[in-house]
């Protein structure tokens, strides 16, 4: 059983994907990083709601505009918008829902 509120602490070195669930229209992953931040570009295909279950982040846009996110704060990611994470708290625990 994955806890939403603790870290996976597998390897602290780099960031850890779990998917929770995954369907044709929709994947739920939980992310466990631990200051961890986006050298390349996101750019993904479907829609991402992503919320701040434990820490904080902070998300780059293509357009040179930011979004700060702490411990229970969302946002929305339209697909396609390129994005990254250029700070992350250690640890930060993010809920993705990526979807149609």
């Amino acid at each position: 059983m994955i806890n939403l509120f603790e870290p996976n602490n597998t390897d602290t070195t780099k960031e850890q994907f779990d998917t929770l669930v995954k369907t044709k229209n929709i994947r739920i992953e939980k992310i466990s990083s631990f200051g961890q931040t986006s050298t390349d570009w996101y750019e993904q295909a479907r829609n991402e709601w992503v919320v701040v279950i434990e820490g904080e982040g902070k998300l780059l846009f293509e357009d040179g505009s930011e979004q700060a996110l702490h411990k229970g704060e969302y946002i929305h990611i339209p697909k396609m918008q390129k994005h990254k994470v250029i700070y992350s708290a250690n640890p930060t625990i993010w809920l993705a829902i990526h979807f149609d």
